[in-house]
Order: C-alpha cells, then structure tokens, then sequence
C-alpha cells in the first residue's frame, strides 16, 4: 500500500523588517526625485499588501542600483547640509534683539499689533494679537492665539502652545527675536 503525502510549502511570511526596508528605499527614492509623487505613492500602497519577497523586490528595482559608497556619499552630504542650516542659525540667532522674559505674573503677556497688548510689535506681518507668552510652574509657554503669519520657535511654526527658554529663537510674522532671562 502506497500513499503519497503532498506537503504544501508557502513562501514565508515577509518580516517587518524586510517590508520597512523596501519603504525606506522608496521614501529615499522620492526624496531623490527618483519618482514621481503618484508612483511613489502606488509602490507604498504594493508595498504594504505585498505577501512576497518577490512583490516587494519588483518595488525597487530600479532604485537600488547605486552601491554602498554612493549611500554613505549622499548621507554624508545630507549630514553635511544639515550642519550647515544649525549653523546659519546658531549665528542668526545671536545676531537677534533680545526679547527679555517679564517678569512672572498671573496674567499672560499678549503680543501683537493692537494698542492694547503688552507688547506692542507695529510690523504689518503680525496679527493684532497674534501670541502670548505666560509663566508656569516655572515654565514658560508661548502660544499662537490664531495669527495669520504664524509664530515659530527655533525656525518651526508653533500649532497651540509650546514652552520655550532662554535663547529660544521666537518669531512673530517676520518679526524675530531671541528670548533672553533677566
């Protein structure tokens, strides 16, 4: 008596690992201008329902053809860049008027266009009360209070409130300042 067994071998599930790597080559990919939005955008979308190694090797093909050496040359350069942009900060931010911290009360500092703020900035890129800056629990907040221009701490927009600290680059519309204790 014979009897024959058919054992059924499926491909290995793909691991996080592989997946994500195959994303980072696309994201890289783009960021290269490598692809277009819309292909990149339909390769994540393969990507994250692929079930194959082979799916997801089709994806980036055409991008992985550089080697090792140019990898570490682009992320040199990029590290570079981005040395060179903390710089040009660190040495505008210096270079800025001082915008000294008040003295801690129970009331917000308001800072806009509008007579009737405590600090008046007449400039036409800020908002008639574009922020305010309060005290506490020993931490000092600033907060958007819906401006047009926006305000930014440290060259990023500010969405609500964030705390900030002595040499905090703060700025209002085009209006900046480096925020300096007593």
């Amino acid at each position: 008596m014979t009897s024959s067994f058919h054992f059924h071998t499926y491909p290995a599930r793909l691991s996080d690992a592989e997946r994500d790597r195959v994303l980072g080559v696309l994201r890289e990919g783009a960021a290269q201008g490598k692809l277009s939005h819309d292909t990149f955008m339909r390769r994540m979308e393969l990507a994250l329902n692929a079930r194959r190694s082979d799916e997801l090797a089709v994806l980036t093909a055409d991008l992985e053809s550089e080697g090792g050496l140019s990898r570490a040359l682009f992320g040199a350069v990029g590290r570079v860049s981005a040395f060179t942009v903390r710089l040009r900060r660190a040495w505008q931010t210096e270079r800025l008027p001082k915008l000294l911290f008040p003295l801690p009360g129970p009331y917000p500092l308001r800072i806009g266009r509008d007579p009737a703020n405590g600090l008046r900035l007449s400039h036409e890129t800020v908002s008639r009360v574009h922020a305010e800056l309060s005290h506490r629990s020993g931490t000092w907040i600033l907060r958007d209070l819906g401006s047009t221009n926006g305000t930014c701490v440290n060259g990023r927009r500010v969405t609500g409130a964030v705390m900030v600290q002595d040499g905090d680059q703060v700025s209002f519309g085009q209006m900046s300042f480096r925020l300096a204790a007593r």
